[in-house]
């Protein structure tokens, strides 16, 4: 096996949304597009020459839009971490993706297609998982304060300041 790949299901706007994330995550770029034939779209239900799927990139990670009608929608039981460099990074991102979407706590949000992300620092597992109960603990408490994440006020409770 070569590496794993994300199919996401939209309504009809899989080419939009693979035109924003590619726009808004650096080192991304627009791959393939197909079309509904008349022979799959009479099978499918989809309309014939309209945009069946697209493929693009999202900083290496490989991702398939289809356009596979209204059966199925995005829930938060999946998300994408974002794991970011600086704070700069996430401010970015977190504005970005939840114009027309739905900001929510801990750093999770939704974007205008129903799609979750979660915009993090990528020191944040290390916070979160390490060897010291107490640090964790208080840095737990200061993310389940937050919406966007502030990685300034996440450090200083994890090192008890």
């Amino acid at each position: 096996m070569k590496k794993i790949a994300a199919c996401l299901w939209f309504e009809n706007q899989a080419e939009e949304a693979a035109k924003f994330y590619t726009s808004v995550i650096k080192n991304s770029k627009m791959g393939n597009i197909t079309h509904y034939s008349d022979e799959v779209a009479k099978a499918s239900g989809g309309q014939a020459g309209s945009v069946m799927t697209v493929s693009f990139e999202l900083n290496g990670y490989d991702f398939l839009g289809l356009n596979g009608g209204p059966q199925f929608k995005f829930t938060e039981a999946v998300s994408f971490m974002l794991k970011c460099d600086t704070q700069e990074e996430i401010d970015y991102l977190w504005e970005k993706l939840s114009e027309g979407g739905e900001k929510s706590v801990c750093g999770w949000l939704k974007d205008k297609f129903g799609l979750s992300w979660q915009v993090i620092h990528a020191d944040f597992d290390k916070m979160m998982t390490g060897k010291d109960p107490e640090k964790e603990e208080r840095a737990m408490n200061a993310v389940m304060q937050m919406k966007k994440l502030d990685i300034k006020k996440i450090r200083d409770a994890y090192d008890g300041k």
